[in-house]
């Protein structure tokens, strides 16, 4: 009988132990979630005032570059929005999120939209993002996908748009999206593919850099015919989209 009740003793002590670990990594890990959000926050602040110089994706990039050539550098440059063509705003617009203007960070109807044309096709043929939503994903994260980093690009588009302007979403979007093997940013873009500045693009140019945008690796060494079709169909759009 005594040892019985020492055994049960034993497992109650044992079971309150595994209990209070339990809690304390439970709070442990609240606590580190908090700083990472802190930490992203404080990012997002900084960079409303202070131009990101490089953002996760460029890392990412630089990085498969390297591993196959040491040597390797990227091409960007920083434009300030009004040294940008308004063209190329528009193309942009058009192309990638024509209710830029309209939404908190998220296009429900554009993702619903998205979802069915999928469903249809039996196959992932249109995305939903948003510029808010692409510039999280550039900024702080990388292009592979996970419900894990779906849901870190949800938190930091919430605070992208309530921390940034429309302006300064859309100028931080255009100096850091990735337009070709090592090519990031409307400067580079620009003089990589025309030899001119991001300020004198003009409609075609900028639809054509704006269509790339979803693939832009691929379309910088084919761009099919149906992509030019596409191009034609974002400058009549243009008219009617509206920047900040």
């Amino acid at each position: 009988m005594a040892s019985y009740n020492t055994q049960k003793a034993f497992e109650t002590s044992s079971m309150k132990r595994i209990k209070r670990w339990l809690k304390w990594g439970i709070l442990w890990l609240f606590l580190a979630g908090f700083l990472y959000l802190g930490w992203l926050f404080a990012q997002v602040v900084w960079w409303n005032y202070a131009d990101p110089r490089e953002t996760a994706v460029m890392a990412e990039r630089l990085a498969v570059m390297r591993a196959k050539n040491p040597s390797a550098t990227l091409q960007q440059t920083w434009m300030p929005y009004e040294r940008i063509s308004k063209s190329l705003k528009l193309a942009v617009v058009a192309a990638e999120d024509d209710r830029f203007l309209d939404h908190s960070g998220f296009d429900w109807e554009g993702m619903t939209q998205a979802l069915e044309k999928n469903l249809k096709r039996g196959k992932t043929v249109a995305g939903g993002s948003t510029i808010s939503q692409q510039l999280a994903k550039n900024l702080f994260l990388s292009n592979r996908r996970s419900y894990t980093r779906k849901m870190e690009e949800a938190i930091i588009t919430v605070m992208i748009e309530t921390v940034w302007s429309k302006k300064r979403i859309l100028e931080v979007y255009l100096n850091v999206a990735e337009w070709g093997e090592g090519v990031f940013g409307a400067e580079a873009a620009a003089r990589h593919y025309y030899g001119i500045s991001a300020a004198q693009l003009d409609d075609s140019q900028a639809t054509r850099l704006a269509v790339m945008l979803p693939n832009p690796r691929s379309y910088q060494k084919n761009f099919p015919p149906r992509l030019e079709i596409h191009a034609q169909r974002i400058e009549k759009r243009m008219r009617a989209s509206e920047v900040p």
